[in-house]
């Protein structure tokens, strides 16, 4: 400050009001440091159900298991069964006070359960933090996750992170829309240049569970065939799931199905899509306010409720395999989740890959194919040349 103010440079409360002004414009755009996950020292554990199960997210195979932490009572309300939380992972024996184990590093996971009490007679460590209210896991998720880790013989982490998309909180706290009533029942369409095709779709429409290998006709249609069968399925009241190899295959299923039942009944799980947009549709599928999903392998572990069909199309496509651990393949998620949910199963293309042909040997599935002359008709004539 000069002399000229009549303060001395250690007088601050002398300053013209341009100097305070400033200051205050420079706290105020100073960014608020965010504040730890608190390590609840000391704090309240939760009246009831004070344990917590976590499953960690470490995709090591000897780390595949639940660990149990306790919930404080200030968590109490948001650590409820699926959400995610942050939990202090790797703190030994030696580091306990007063009752409970700290330290470790922060690290992300999901509640899996609450219990009354825990197996391990150890002091255990307090939640952190609940990341979000939001419950992304629950029970037949979880089921399904823990079948594909059993299968292809990995870790239950590394198949949740390819079912669970990353969390964006704007689309979290965006409100889904409401669902819409079930849409009337199709008509056969194209369906009825196969033998079994119209009884395909009644049999869907009723509340059934036909599982078929489909051998497609050359054409444009096929689109059109799966589109009606989704509609079948969601007249029954159930919901409905394809994955398709690419996006081209998606973008044509998703005209034929706007085109069929409108705007607001299915969603689009796609990996191309923004990390936004592909939360808000996932959250919507979660919620229930859409019982259709269509996409390409990253819509295999779509939350949908009430499920009726799976679908796969084009399952000889090398686009079908995931190539993150443990590289679950697109076809046998799904069967898996047929089997698991007691579903409707179509597995389609214009060739018959050697899996297709045993579920059609064993007698799990049922041929669904055209007639001889059908296919004589739309198949294109091929001459040899002498």
């Amino acid at each position: 400050m000069s002399s000229e103010d009549g303060q001395t440079d250690g007088d601050a409360q002398g300053a013209p009001p341009e100097q305070l002004a400033l200051i205050r414009e420079t706290v105020r755009r100073t960014k608020t440091p965010r504040a730890k996950p608190r390590t609840w020292r000391g704090a309240a554990l939760a009246k009831e159900l004070p344990v917590a199960r976590v499953l960690v997210d470490k995709g090591v195979l000897h780390l595949d298991r639940y660990f149990d932490y306790a919930v404080p009572e200030e968590l109490d309300a948001d650590a409820q069964p699926g959400v995610r939380v942050r939990v202090r992972f790797g703190a030994g024996r030696h580091r306990v006070r007063d009752g409970r184990r700290e330290g470790g590093g922060l690290i992300d996971g999901f509640l899996v359960e609450r219990r009354a009490e825990s197996d391990y007679s150890g002091p255990l460590a307090a939640l952190a933090q609940v990341v979000s209210p939001e419950r992304v896991l629950d029970e037949e998720l979880l089921g399904l996750a823990r079948a594909v880790a059993d299968r292809y013989a990995g870790s239950l982490a590394d198949v949740l992170q390819l079912a669970v998309p990353p969390r964006n909180a704007r689309a979290e706290q965006r409100r889904s829309p409401d669902p819409l009533p079930p849409p009337p029942a199709p008509a056969a369409g194209s369906w009825e240049r196969y033998e079994q095709g119209p009884a395909f779709l009644e049999s869907l429409a009723s509340g059934g569970s036909p599982r078929a290998v489909w051998n497609a006709l050359p054409g444009p249609l096929w689109c059109e065939e799966i589109a009606r069968a989704v509609a079948a399925t969601l007249f029954s009241g159930r919901g409905a799931l394809v994955v398709l190899p690419d996006g081209r295959a998606v973008a044509r299923l998703d005209a034929a199905l706007t085109e069929l039942l409108g705007e607001g009944r299915h969603a689009v799980l796609t990996a191309d899509a923004g990390p936004e947009k592909r939360y808000a549709q996932w959250l919507a599928v979660r919620r229930g306010s859409v019982r259709a999903v269509i996409g390409t392998r990253a819509a295999m572990f779509a939350p949908v409720r009430d499920l009726g069909l799976v679908a796969v199309w084009d399952d000889g496509d090398d686009n079908h395999s995931e190539q993150h651990a443990p590289q679950p393949h697109a076809r046998e998620v799904l069967l898996l989740r047929a089997a698991q949910d007691r579903c409707g199963f179509l597995l389609g293309g214009w060739s018959c890959t050697v899996e297709a042909a045993q579920l059609v040997d064993t007698g799990w599935a049922r041929p669904l194919q055209a007639a001889r002359e059908g296919v004589r008709a739309s198949a294109p004539l091929v001459r040899t040349v002498g």
